[in-house]
């Protein structure tokens, strides 16, 4: 792709290329070496002319962008520029629209990339400890995202019906697998919120070449289908889920191994919709499932009584306890979409194309996964386990010695090292499985009315009143 280059743009990338080469990989090559990164740009064809913002430097100031508190583009900039001028160079056009740009070109599979190659790394490098039962567990869950009401994203991923034009927000779902021992996210599925085939059981289908023979899925409720059981089951994946609440359990009937603990025989139903003939007539008839009746005695809590199923069918190697423990698990799939919506700041998009929208998504995971990868190492390093830390307490190490590690040399940035793995494996989360907290916010929100009408309508009534 040509662009064309300015006399004065020339001048300042002829001084940036002069002396030695600056050290790329802006403080975070432990989690992402420079090679592995330049590796994935050129496989996914992220290549263009040297100009100042080259796809290395492009992404990873994308990265730092998505893990800063102010996610804007302007300060993406200005935070080359400080990080250049630590290089003895000046950036000349501090303007943000020549790096808007080069994230235009910049491919949408490279985000995706970086987030499994992190990912990946991380989930690969998992002490055996970590694991349930000396099983690899991966919790599966979805939530959605709105993003800028633009016409371009109202047309991929539409606004809900119950929202009047012109007052609602485009809305993508998204589903996440998750390593439960670690956190990070192995891979994710992004389609619109509504429409056929939409369902995160559809999007969850997508993914299942990522899932390995051995593997335990851990989902709720929406996952627990006769087919998705079968399917997974035949491709040597166990399951353990909670039972849909349109199938009674009873435990009258099935193979007794214990109290509210039994194996029983589900019989295939009728042909969906969604699936061929012949992936219908590859599917057994009957399906043998253990289903076990969880009680829930702690005070507090909402749910009383929580029935699961699972294809671990031998009581004696997962007891009905240890299963129950499991399932309890799968609420940190809940408490990581937080992490990526709430302190990452991923509830409500900024890009205004639903390209953008999807390299947003992408490079926000991967800069959670960066995160996790950090307290998966601290872990290691000092003898604790990774969901015992704090996720915030973990960004907030990062980020306050991230000019630091952008600007130090190699051999400063093995001492920095050490301090940031020991401040994240010190910020340990309060052990309090049980803690009870209303469902409420105490702060009022400000007294200001709804928008009940397109912002247009709304302004041009102003302007008739006035």
């Amino acid at each position: 792709m040509a662009h064309s280059t300015t006399a004065r743009l020339r001048h300042q990338i002829f001084r940036l290329n002069q002396g030695e080469q600056a050290d790329l990989d802006f403080g975070l090559g432990e989690i992402l070496p420079p090679e592995d990164l330049a590796l994935i740009l050129t496989e996914e064809g992220a290549t263009w002319k040297t100009i100042i913002y080259t796809p290395l430097l492009t992404t990873w100031a994308f990265l730092w962008q998505m893990l800063s508190p102010d996610r804007s583009c302007r300060a993406a900039v200005k935070r080359i520029a400080a990080w250049l001028s630590s290089q003895g160079k000046k950036l000349a056009n501090d303007k943000d629209d020549p790096y808007i740009k080069a994230r235009q070109r910049l491919p949408e599979t490279v985000p995706l990339r970086l987030m499994k190659h992190i990912g990946r790394r991380c989930h690969e490098r998992a002490e055996a400890a970590w694991r349930w039962c000396d099983r690899t567990v991966k919790s599966v869950d979805g939530s959605m995202v709105s993003m800028a009401d633009t016409s371009a994203n109202q047309a991929e991923y539409p606004q809900s019906r119950s929202q009047a034009p012109g007052l609602g927000f485009p809305l993508a779902r998204l589903v996440v697998v998750f390593c439960l021992a670690t956190g990070v996210v192995l891979e994710s599925a992004i389609g619109p919120a509504r429409g056929k085939k939409t369902g995160e059981n559809t999007l969850f289908r997508s993914l299942w070449d990522s899932l390995d023979p051995g593997d335990v899925v851990l989902a709720d409720r929406c996952y627990c289908s006769y087919f998705d059981i079968a399917m997974l089951n035949g491709r040597g994946i166990d399951v353990v889920f909670r039972l849909h609440q349109q199938r009674k359990c009873d435990f009258r009937r099935g193979r007794r191994l214990g109290r509210e603990d039994q194996i029983v025989t589900w019989t295939r139903p009728g042909r969906p919709a969604w699936m061929d003939k012949a992936t219908y007539e590859q599917i057994p008839e009957t399906l043998e499932v253990r289903q076990l009746r969880v009680r829930v005695q702690t005070r507090g809590f909402r749910t009383r009584v929580v029935e699961v199923v699972t294809t671990l069918l031998d009581a004696k190697i997962y007891t009905k306890a240890q299963i129950a423990s499991l399932y309890r698990q799968r609420w940190h799939a809940e408490l990581d979409l937080r992490s990526i919506k709430v302190v990452l700041g991923m509830d409500v998009l900024r890009c205004k194309t639903p390209e953008m929208v999807r390299k947003e998504i992408g490079m926000t995971l991967a800069a959670y996964n960066v995160v996790r990868a950090l307290m998966a190492r601290a872990a290691k390093e000092h003898d604790r386990i990774p969901r015992r830390l704090s996720f915030k307490g973990a960004l907030q190490s990062l980020l306050g010695f991230a000019e630091k590690l952008r600007e130090s040399s190699a051999e400063k940035r093995d001492w920095l090292w050490e301090i940031i793995l020991g401040g994240i494996a010190n910020d340990e989360v309060g052990n309090r499985p049980d803690r009870i907290e209303p469902r409420a916010r105490k702060r009022r929100p400000k007294p200001y009315p709804l928008l009940t009408k397109p912002r247009k309508q709304a302004q041009n009534a102003l302007r008739k009143a006035s």
